[in-house]
């Protein structure tokens, strides 16, 4: 498969609020700011496009990653073999358009719960 990068990564914070204001501020020295969000329960971090995630929802200690694969040949053997070596399911193969109209992920839970992702972003 070879080639995979992180994509992004996200963190389930147990307070919002507080959280939002910790990473706006901690993050502004390395050039990231909040690029996306809802002002309430989510938001995505970057300089030119989100890569860093918090988001609330009741849970935290909780992470997630993605790693950018590049086709989505590679996305479906990474769900098949991740399945295969004990992840639970959290989703199979697929378009996801509400991200954007390419992207193709995959999501599994791995053993301790952790949401892992492969991401293709390529148009076919």
């Amino acid at each position: 498969m070879g080639g995979a990068v992180l994509d992004h990564v996200s963190l389930k914070v147990a307070d919002y609020r507080r959280a939002e204001a910790f990473y706006d501020a901690a993050l502004a020295p390395l050039g990231l700011r909040r690029l996306f969000g809802d002002g309430e329960t989510y938001a995505g971090y970057g300089s030119e496009r989100p890569f860093f995630w918090i988001g609330s929802d009741g849970r935290s200690g909780y992470a997630h990653v993605a790693f950018a694969v590049p086709s989505r040949p590679a996305v479906d053997a990474f769900h098949a073999t991740a399945i295969a070596a004990g992840a639970r399911d959290n989703g199979p193969p697929g378009l996801r358009e509400h991200y954007h109209p390419t992207y193709y992920g995959a999501f599994v839970l791995d053993p301790d719960g952790h949401n892992i992702e492969a991401v293709c972003h390529a148009a076919s």
